[in-house]
């Protein structure tokens, strides 16, 4: 799994184009302040461990994240772009929604992004140490 983390000052959204047929429509986009943006590839080679171990591995990082930028919101999105690798939509789906469970339990504030959707984004993000982190989990 890939991680871009970038903490924002400014994100927001708009579906463009929906690139999986099988998922809900989604028109309305949204908008968010003061919150880390976490894109995240789930690669082909995590489904050979449970979807709770990969979760946990995620959340772990997200909340490191959050620390050191002293935000307590995320947004989770599906960003298949850091990798060659992808694993199945359906362990990825699992992937964000456990997570995101997890995170909420922990008190923090989440949103996803809609899966399976190209995205028009807006990102503000200003630039400072550990504003933007990669991680390989």
């Amino acid at each position: 799994m890939k991680v871009l983390a970038i903490y924002t000052s400014r994100f927001a959204y708009q579906p463009a184009i929906k690139n999986l047929d099988h998922i809900e429509d989604v028109t309305q986009g949204n908008e968010f302040d003061n919150c880390v943006v976490a894109f995240i590839q789930v690669e082909e080679h995590d489904e050979e461990h449970e979807v709770l171990s990969r979760e946990k591995k995620l959340v772990n990082h997200i909340k490191w994240v959050l620390r050191k930028n002293n935000c307590q919101k995320v947004v989770l999105h599906s960003f298949a772009h850091l990798s060659g690798s992808k694993a199945s939509e359906i362990f990825t789906k699992q992937v964000f929604d456990q997570a995101e469970k997890r995170l909420q339990n922990a008190g923090i504030v989440t949103a996803q992004t809609p899966f399976g959707y190209f995205l028009d984004l807006d990102i503000q993000a200003p630039g400072f140490s550990l504003a933007r982190i990669w991680a390989e989990l």
